[in-house]
């Protein structure tokens, strides 16, 4: 499955798109300067993401992607 897949399958599944998320872990104090901070770990995202969306690890592991800086 392409990146650009999985994020439109998340979006499909929890109806929030991937800006959604990177808003979301802004709130959580995740990011910084638009990126994800280099301190959080993508155990800490996939478990987030994992309890509060019931996304699995490959949808967790694309949103961790793009909270990195991933396009394509």
């Amino acid at each position: 499955m392409s990146f650009h897949a999985y994020l439109k399958n998340i979006q499909g599944k929890t109806g929030k798109s991937p800006s959604d998320f990177q808003k979301l872990a802004e709130q959580r104090g995740y990011m910084e300067n638009g990126l994800l901070k280099p301190t959080i770990k993508a155990g800490e995202i996939v478990e987030w993401l994992k309890k509060n969306y019931a996304l699995g690890h490959g949808h967790s592991m694309a949103i961790y992607a793009l909270l990195k800086g991933k396009k394509e």
